[in-house]
């Protein structure tokens, strides 16, 4: 047996990957941009996302949302084309031009096939138009996560931690660091989701699969060496455990574990 298989059985199929993107996405650890400047529709929909499970954020014109993506990261953007200040093509244009690949699903008024082509050539990844079906709303919003960004190599950062993820290579403060398989695909899931606890069956499902066969101690345990590697400084922890729930990677420069 491979040494990356005798690690709880990595080897998985893309069946199982998709499961896993699905089964994580469709929860509410997905986070939703809604750029809308009708009020009422923007609490509605607000509202009906949240019923779904889904964490949401809010804008009313297109600067704000602009200041928005900058800021944080989003699993997902409900774009209103006809915004005050920065229009929502505009805004499209901006962010797939610095690079920015969340997913977004253009929700306007704006029917004309002209109008369509234009959102869908910006890199819009999905296009409806109002009126609309709030069940129909629903499914295109659960496919757009599924699907997800499409992956482009990046290099995450977290105080002296740096993970390029097309080279799959670690560096503390300069320093190469040899990962594991495992080790690697947990880190790369905490950098991913930087200062947010990620529940520990969330890095099962991840990192081992639906069907893993796996204990909670094998997790710990796996935890515990990738703290050895790459966070060595007592006093900045940036791996910790929130007890009863799973682990949070920040640079907030906490002591303990």
């Amino acid at each position: 047996m491979e040494p990356e298989e005798a690690e709880g059985g990595l080897k998985q199929t893309s069946l199982q990957a998709a499961f896993r993107r699905a089964a994580y996405n469709q929860t509410e650890h997905a986070m939703i941009l809604i750029v809308e400047d009708d009020r009422r529709l923007a609490l509605l929909l607000e509202r009906c996302l949240r019923e779904e499970g889904y964490q949401t954020a809010a804008a009313a014109d297109g600067v704000t949302a602009w200041s928005m993506c900058q800021a944080a990261a989003f699993d997902l953007v409900i774009l209103d084309l006809m915004l005050p200040g920065l229009d929502g093509m505009e805004l499209l244009r901006r962010l797939r031009a610095r690079g920015n690949n969340t997913p977004v699903l253009v929700l306007t008024a704006r029917d004309a096939p002209a109008d369509v082509v234009a959102g869908l050539q910006l890199g819009a990844d999905d296009y409806m138009t109002k009126p609309f079906d709030m069940e129909v709303f629903v499914a295109r919003v659960r496919a757009a996560l599924r699907r997800g960004p499409a992956p482009q190599p990046v290099m995450l950062r977290a105080g002296p931690l740096e993970l390029h993820t097309g080279l799959r290579e670690a560096r503390v403060a300069g320093r190469p660091v040899m990962l594991t398989r495992t080790e690697y695909a947990l880190l790369e899931l905490l950098m991913r989701r930087r200062g947010r606890v990620v529940p520990r069956e969330t890095l099962l499902d991840e990192v081992w699969g639906l069907d893993r066969d796996v204990s909670g101690n094998t997790l710990e345990a796996f935890i515990k060496n990738l703290r050895a590697k790459v966070d060595s400084d007592a006093h900045r922890r940036l791996i910790r455990t929130v007890r009863g729930v799973g682990y949070v990677l920040d640079d907030a420069g906490e002591s303990g574990r």
